[in-house]
């Protein structure tokens, strides 16, 4: 197996396909190293592309306690992976979880960072929801601790933004279901409580957003309604973000619409690539249509 050790002693297992500029994919709370291979076929057409599991993932190492899980710890094992490869600089790819790790690898290691693409991020993010998150992921914790991955996964995959999938691609949901079942319960449990429910509010990133300013892209489905004021508020304070939004879309976005998300991506990449993608104009900040506002 491909593994990559981490500055703290664990270990991770990683995937790699294609030559070129690197692109590493994070991947979501309830997927793994698996979770990217629409993209990974598709981009190790052009690029080096990489996907990896996350500590608390399997083939991954599953460190036991949840003080060894954070989201300063899921950025600095990117770095680390990266390190790794002997990669300087990537394309770096995240959906949900992985999203807040890329966009905490935009605010603080910019210099490692050739494009940023922050898919499904969000969830739990808005000031006044953080309580009720909170309570969710100690629930959710617990069904994983107490029921195992089979029951929790039924559950977790089932939810308001996941039920896009099924309808959609029933063949393709149950496939991700069936993967997240076989997920180490300790290492979701710990993930649960380490990463989610401690990670800063978006809310509290604005001004390292700020700051950004390398190409990026935000990706979100319609109907996944937890993220969609967080991917305005990424909008409208990252100086070189642009936005999309896909139709009658759920939080699994890159298996749920992969024709539609590696599309949106290849136009990103040759805009950066050939060197047309620019910060946004500051004209369109002011207000009003006519621009007479302030």
């Amino acid at each position: 197996m491909a593994i990559a050790n981490t500055d703290d002693g664990v270990k991770l297992y990683y995937e790699e396909a294609g030559t070129g500029q690197a692109l590493v994919f994070v991947h979501e709370f309830a997927g793994d190293w698996r979770s990217w291979e629409p993209q990974m076929r598709f981009f190790s057409r052009y690029f080096r592309c990489i996907t990896f599991s996350a500590r608390g993932y399997l083939p991954s190492d599953v460190p036991p306690h949840a003080s060894d899980y954070s989201q300063a710890r899921a950025v600095k094992d990117i770095v680390c992976l990266m390190d790794h490869l002997a990669i300087d600089k990537a394309h770096v790819v995240g959906l949900s979880m992985g999203g807040f790790a890329t966009l905490h690898m935009g605010i603080h290691h910019a210099h490692r960072v050739l494009s940023l693409v922050i898919a499904g991020c969000g969830y739990g993010a808005e000031p006044d929801q953080r309580a009720v998150f909170k309570a969710e992921v100690d629930a959710a914790a617990a069904l994983f601790q107490q029921a195992g991955p089979v029951e929790a996964a039924k559950k977790y995959t089932m939810g308001p933004t996941r039920v896009q999938y099924v309808n959609k691609d029933p063949r393709g949901w149950a496939e991700f279901s069936a993967q997240m079942a076989e997920h180490d319960p300790l290492g979701s449990a710990n993930t649960l409580l380490g990463v989610q429910k401690m990670r800063p509010s978006l809310w509290e990133l604005v001004e390292g957003m700020k700051t950004i300013q390398v190409p990026a892209l935000v990706i979100t489905g319609d109907e996944d309604e937890p993220c969609l004021e967080p991917a305005l508020l990424m909008k409208r304070h990252i100086p070189s973000a642009s936005l999309v939004v896909l139709p009658r879309a759920g939080h699994t976005n890159n298996l749920e619409d992969p024709d539609a998300f590696n599309r949106h991506l290849m136009d990103f990449y040759f805009s950066v690539l050939t060197g047309r993608y620019a910060t946004r104009d500051p004209r369109s900040l002011k207000s009003g249509i006519l621009g007479f506002g302030k």
